[in-house]
């Protein structure tokens, strides 16, 4: 037996059905679900109610196992937030989520083929967000959120994290502890660390205006942990050398907090997917560009103009087109495109159109794209259910969506990369 609590007080034994798409097993009792985490298909479960949640409950026990069931390799996992599968068999997880692109586009009526889902985690996730909150009795806790709650799990080492980032939970530790009185003064801590080629990118958020005497504590710890560079809410702190990362041939110096993939070869995949979804075209545009990761990778081959509303994005990712020899001409510009989407006249001079947004989606873009003449479209989606809303628009305004590939970025979890192209 599988025992996932001390508590023994049982409501229910319930048998699973299946895995949902949020990675939640799913009982079906008296003709509604009941989602159930950290179980399979096929087993037979002790629960508890979850206050507050009468379709969720609470795993006591595993009384019979699948046979697919593995033992997690972090010790953390069942009470961190970060990973809801660590305990499911490699075949079966990876079947399971290709399966969710399959039944999110056949409910949206897409028809179209889905390849074998691609693995593109590679040396682990190279960007972290870790929380700094006062717990029982005012002690500091710094880790991860707990799964469906507000709870701090203190962490020392987490083993999905790309080996660049060792030592982010020292310092994030460190930074916190100066910041105390910050804390008990009930401004939450959030620390994002960023791995780039000159070490740890840091950005504290959340702790309100820091006195002078403070920055200069924070500043010690910094140069103690290494840091190539230390801001709070982008405004600098210390550098101890630009967080540079590498996008082609180019050199991106990053933004303070700006958006990166969650693995470089998550990155290097899709843009190897973009690219050669492209073919010989001769002019892109790259919609919601953020710092160039396909643009500046498209342009050594053709010409490239991007577009995000991130106007610091914008700025890296132009000025790291021009400092790199041998690029086609790359123009960078912001702009908000859920409010000012381009227009069918502005997409005229473009033979490939590429957007890959936030987990929104872009529906107000997919619309102008549809009443466009483009000849193909790369549409890159880390939200399977806005990329079918967006896919239908295209394909209702006379596009033809070919094979969909998913992209496993975020192993251990139920998000999942997509990868088309559309053409008419």
């Amino acid at each position: 037996m599988w025992n996932f609590s001390s508590a023994r007080v049982v409501v229910e034994r319930i048998t699973i059905d299946h895995v949902g798409h949020r990675g939640d097993g799913v009982a079906l009792v008296g003709g509604e679900a009941i989602y159930v985490p950290y179980t399979l298909g096929g087993e037979t479960v002790e629960v508890a109610e979850v206050h507050g949640h009468p379709d969720r409950r609470k795993l006591l026990a595993v009384e019979i196992a699948s046979p697919e069931r593995i033992a997690p390799f972090c010790p953390h996992f069942g009470v961190c937030g970060g990973c809801a599968i660590q305990h499911w068999r490699e075949d079966a997880y990876r079947a399971w989520k290709r399966a969710i692109v399959v039944e999110t586009l056949k409910q949206a009526k897409l028809d179209c083929e889905v390849a074998d889902l691609i693995d593109a985690h590679g040396a682990g996730r190279r960007r972290v967000t870790l929380h700094a909150r006062l717990g029982t009795h005012e002690v500091l806790k710094v880790g991860f959120a707990a799964a469906n709650s507000h709870d701090i799990i203190p962490v020392d080492r987490c083993p999905i994290l790309d080996p660049a980032l060792a030592g982010a939970l020292d310092a994030a530790w460190a930074l916190a502890e100066p910041m105390l009185p910050s804390i008990r003064g009930g401004k939450p801590l959030d620390i994002q660390v960023t791995a780039t080629r000159n070490g740890l990118d840091v950005d504290i958020r959340g702790s309100g205006p820091l006195p002078p005497p403070m920055i200069a504590t924070l500043s010690i710890v910094a140069e103690k942990h290494r840091l190539a560079r230390l801001t709070r809410h982008g405004e600098l702190v210390l550098m101890r050398g630009a967080p540079v990362v590498t996008m082609g041939a180019a050199q991106v110096t990053l933004p303070p907090g700006s958006f990166l993939q969650a693995t470089a070869a998550g990155e290097e995949m899709l843009a190897a997917s973009v690219a050669e979804r492209c073919g010989r075209a001769r002019h892109a545009a790259d919609l919601f560009c953020g710092v160039g990761p396909f643009a500046l990778r498209l342009a050594a081959k053709m010409r490239v103009s991007a577009f995000d509303s991130d106007a610091g994005a914008v700025a890296a990712l132009q000025k790291a087109a021009t400092a790199t020899s041998g690029l086609k001409p790359v123009k960078a510009e912001t702009r908000d495109l859920f409010r000012r989407p381009l227009m069918p006249s502005e997409l005229r001079d473009f033979d490939v159109v590429i957007f890959d947004p936030p987990r929104q989606g872009a529906q107000a873009q997919a619309q102008q794209l549809a009443a466009s003449k483009v000849p193909a479209v790369i549409g890159v989606s880390c939200n399977v259910a806005t990329f079918a809303r967006d896919a239908r628009i295209l394909v209702d305004g006379g596009y033809r969506l070919e094979t969909v590939t998913p992209i496993d970025q975020f192993r251990h979890t139920p998000h999942v990369e997509v990868v088309a192209r559309f053409s008419r």
